[in-house]
C-alpha cells in the first residue's frame, strides 16, 4: 500500500494543531541534535522547511479540477504570498537511492533470501567467486541481480566497504546480516530519510482518518541498565529473524509478481536509554 494523504483526506479535527504541539516537539529534538552535530544552522533549516512546506501545498492539498493558486497555498502555510510565488515550482529534495545504494541492497536481499545462496537455517552461504554447472557463486550472485555491473568490481568495493571477508577457502563471506551503513558512507543518509519517512508517515496516517498500518511498540520504563542491554540484545535476534522471514517471502513473491509503481517497507527499531521521560515513571511495560 502506498498512502499519501492530499486534499481528499478528513477534514482537520478540532484543535489538532494544539494537539500536535507536544508530540511533534519530542519528535524533533533528537533531529535537531542530528542538525546541530550535523552542522545544519537553523536558518538552512528554517528554508528547508519553507520549501517543503510549500510543495507539499502545491502538489498534496490542491482540490481537485482547480488550479491551485499562491493564495491558497499562502492559506494553507502562513507563508506569504510573495514568498510562495518564489518557491513553487523549486521541487522537492530527491527521494531515489543513490545506485551504488540500490544495488547493493538488492544484491544483499538475495543472498539473505535465495535458497540456492543460503544454509538449510537460512543463513547467507560462502560464495565461491565462480562456479561451474550453474553451483552458486558470488559471480552468479550478482547477475542474478544486474548484468550492468561487473561482480569483480562489486566484489572489490564491498572488500573496501568491509561487507564481505575471504576466508581460508577463498570464499566469499557476507560480514553484515543485513546492509547498514556506517562511518562515512553516503548511504547512510539515505537510509536515515527512507526509514523515518516511512515510520512517521505510517504514525501520521494512523492519527488521521484512513487505513490504518501497523505501528507499534513494547516498553518498559525504570528499569535497571543491566536489564535494558539484555532486552535490547534479545529484541535484536528477534528483529533480525522477522527481517530475514519478511525479506525471504517477499524474494519468491517477486518471482510472480507482474510490477508495478506501489512499494512496501517492512522495518523494525530498537531504542533504549539510562534516563526515562518525564512523567513516565512506573516499572510499566506496555503496548502501542
Amino acid at each position: 500500500m502506498n498512502a499519501k494523504p492530499g486534499s481528499k483526506a478528513a477534514a482537520p479535527q478540532p484543535n489538532a494543531a494544539a494537539k500536535l504541539h507536544a508530540p511533534l516537539a519530542r519528535l524533533l529534538r533528537p533531529l535537531v541534535r542530528l542538525c546541530i552535530r550535523s552542522g545544519m544552522t537553523f536558518p538552512a533549516l528554517a528554508q528547508l522547511l519553507r520549501e517543503l512546506f510549500v510543495n507539499v501545498a502545491e502538489h498534496d492539498f490542491a482540490l481537485e479540477g482547480k488550479e491551485q493558486t499562491d493564495s491558497r497555498v499562502s492559506l494553507l502555510t502562513g507563508i506569504h504570498r510573495k514568498e510562495v510565488a518564489r518557491l513553487r515550482g523549486a521541487g522537492a529534495p530527491v527521494h531515489e537511492a543513490p545506485a551504488a545504494v540500490s544495488l547493493t541492497s538488492a544484491v544483499i536481499a538475495r543472498w539473505l533470501a535465495a535458497p540456492e545462496f543460503t544454509d538449510a537455517k537460512g543463513e547467507p552461504l560462502a560464495l565461491p567467486r565462480t562456479a561451474e554447472d550453474d553451483a552458486p557463486s558470488f559471480e552468479q550472485l550478482v547477475a542474478s541481480v544486474t548484468k550492468d555491473v561487473r561482480p569483480r568490481a562489486v566484489l572489490d568495493e564491498w572488500i573496501d566497504r568491509k561487507l564481505v571477508t575471504i576466508n581460508e577457502k577463498d570464499e566469499i563471506e557476507l560480514v553484515e546480516a543485513a546492509f547498514v551503513p556506517s562511518g562515512e558512507d553516503d548511504g547512510k543518509w539515505h537510509y536515515l530519510g527512507r526509514n523515518l519517512h516511512d515510520h512517521i508517515a505510517a504514525a501520521a496516517q494512523n492519527v488521521s482518518e484512513g487505513p490504518r498500518f501497523l505501528e507499534r511498540a513494547v516498553h518498559y520504563n525504570n528499569i535497571s541498565p543491566k536489564l535494558a542491554r539484555r532486552l535490547e540484545a534479545r529484541s535484536r535476534e528477534l528483529a533480525m529473524d522477522a527481517l530475514k522471514t519478511a525479506n525471504r517471502e517477499a524474494n519468491r513473491a517477486l518471482a510472480k509478481d507482474k510490477g508495478g509503481d506501489a512499494r512496501w517497507n517492512f522495518g523494525i527499531y530498537i531504542y533504549s536509554e539510562e534516563s526515562d521521560e518525564e512523567g513516565e515513571g512506573g516499572k510499566k511495560g506496555a503496548g502501542s
